[in-house]
């Protein structure tokens, strides 16, 4: 769908008046009510965020913690008339009651049952028009089973992924909403108050298409993400440990590269500057405190890294830089399990100090790297958003979903963002390839030997650099046309009959071969 809903009908018009100019009347009173389930740091943000922008809050949280803390913020913020706790679901729909008017749920709840239980819970108070937007971290495939489950009464379920964290929930994120048309539209008009603005003023949010395709695209922001968060954690160690700089030089190399050049206006570069610099009471580094494990994927308190792998493997689309990335991740949650092994392996692998010719040079290539391995998680992400999009006929608009990733969230890079608009407003660019296409691919050619020379001072020195090193084997791979897997097919045909192509034949395709070679006959005993 276009950015622009061009043609807006009389639906549209009616929610708009009703929406519209809330500033005017936020001393007065709210023009719109919001029924808010869940309110721990993502809802309670987003409550206080509506309430400013003129709506009316009414919110239920089965946590009393939850629900002091939302009180106490909203009272800080004088919202505390705007923003109002229901005892349960029955008080909860019926002070979302009046007349005709549909009620409008908005949920930031766990994944998986949480969704569920709370449907339930809501569903003998619901009426033909209501409206969901599940603004939580939901599978897609359980958006969609909602939205089977409610069509049929006239409730609209609108999977709606939101973006930046609480700060951005707080002040306004990037939300992908994702459902049937009726209920977009009834929607899109609150959504692109209360969104991020991009530079231009223009609303982070976009009908993004219809089922569960906001919360798949979310989805797959989130596994972009972790690629390049994994990324720019090599990289500071790789200025810390590998060039022993100390963090106050760190937090301005990258200020450098938020300001000027392809990493300028980078959310993940800019917050790190800041991590870098900030110090405790004490006068001490936080940074220097915080212990090297991330839990999110092996608690299972975020579940959108291991989806994006699955979805990565099961559509056959090679991911590496952002699986490499999630691995990593799982791998450094259990802390005591590595102190075991580094014992087994007598002491471990140490890092030691890069050893560079010029070190001014040498940053300049890690600034390059970081761009081109950045580049490249968006590039496997929007493949595996497309492979999705084929399969499901969603039919996205690529430069839309560009407009969520403009402002209000964690993958705001707004060079590669142009970079990435200049190519698919191109009629004659592929949607399916991105690497084949001459804006994405004369950039990470230009940068290879930057990123080639980054990943083998690291290796030499012992550096920890998985998605880095993928993207530089992402990046060889993808662009050769004599692999080693020339051999691996051989072996697989010997053993499993698997068949292959020949080389003196046309280009292969990602079909089973034409050939099979009597390697070694099946012989049993009784044969002579």
């Amino acid at each position: 769908m276009s950015q622009q809903d061009g043609g807006n009908d009389v639906a549209i018009k009616k929610v708009s008046r009703r929406l519209g100019a809330l500033s005017a009347h936020m001393a007065d009173g709210a023009q719109f009510k919001i029924g808010m389930i869940g309110v721990g740091s993502m809802g309670s943000m987003m409550s206080l965020l509506y309430a400013e922008h003129g709506c009316e809050v009414h919110f239920f949280d089965p946590s009393e913690d939850n629900v002091k803390q939302l009180e106490m913020l909203a009272k800080k913020v004088s919202r505390e008339k705007q923003i109002v706790h229901q005892n349960d679901y029955k008080e909860l729909c019926e002070s979302l009651s009046s007349g005709d008017e549909s009620k409008y749920f908005v949920l930031s709840v766990p994944h998986g049952s949480v969704g569920d239980k709370t449907v339930d819970g809501l569903e003998p108070y619901l009426k033909k028009g209501d409206v969901f937007i599940d603004c939580s971290n939901e599978h897609w495939q359980n958006t969609e089973r909602r939205q089977k489950r409610l069509q049929p009464k006239g409730i609209h379920y609108i999977g709606c992924g939101v973006s930046g964290g609480y700060q951005s929930a707080r002040n306004g994120p990037s939300c992908s909403p994702g459902g049937d048309p009726e209920g977009l539209k009834k929607v899109m008009p609150f959504l692109r108050q209360i969104a991020a603005k991009d530079k231009k003023g223009r609303p982070c949010t976009v009908p993004v298409g219809p089922g569960g395709s906001g919360h798949y695209v979310k989805m797959l922001h989130n596994g972009i993400e972790q690629g390049m968060l994994s990324v720019l954690a090599e990289v500071w160690f790789i200025l810390t440990t590998g060039l022993q700089l100390g963090y106050e030089e760190v937090g301005d190399i990258f200020e450098s590269w938020n300001k000027d050049g392809p990493l300028h206006d980078t959310f993940l570069v800019d917050i790190g500057a800041a991590i870098c610099r900030k110090k405790n009471d004490k006068g001490e580094f936080v940074l220097a405190h915080v212990k090297d494990k991330v839990v999110q994927d092996v608690d299972e308190s975020e579940g959108t890294g291991i989806w994006t792998c699955t979805e990565a493997v099961e559509k056959h689309s090679p991911a590496a830089s952002i699986v490499a990335a999630h691995l990593f991740r799982c791998a450094s949650a259990d802390q005591a399990r590595r102190i075991s092994i580094q014992e087994s392996f007598g002491g471990g692998v140490k890092p030691q100090p890069i050893k560079v010719d010029n070190k001014d040079q040498f940053i300049k290539d890690l600034q390059m790297s970081t761009y081109i391995c950045f580049l490249m998680c968006f590039a496997q992400g929007l493949h595996v958003i497309k492979k999705m999009d084929t399969q499901e006929g969603w039919k996205l608009n690529y430069a839309d979903i560009l407009q969520l990733w403009r402002g209000g969230c964690i993958i705001q890079a707004d060079h590669i963002t142009d970079l990435l608009q200049r190519m698919y407003e191109r009629d004659t660019h592929d949607d399916d390839d991105i690497l084949s296409n001459k804006e994405v691919g004369e950039e990470l050619s230009k940068n290879f030997p930057a990123l080639k020379n980054v990943v083998l001072k690291s290796v030499e020195a012992n550096m920890n650099i998985p998605s880095i090193s993928q993207s530089l084997e992402f990046y060889k791979y993808s662009s050769s046309t004599d692999l080693p897997t020339q051999f691996m097919e051989a072996e697989l045909d010997y053993f499993g009959s698997h068949m292959f192509d020949l080389k003196e034949g046309p280009p292969g395709k990602p079909q089973t071969g034409q050939h099979h070679f009597e390697w070694k006959p099946a012989r049993g005993i009784f044969d002579k």
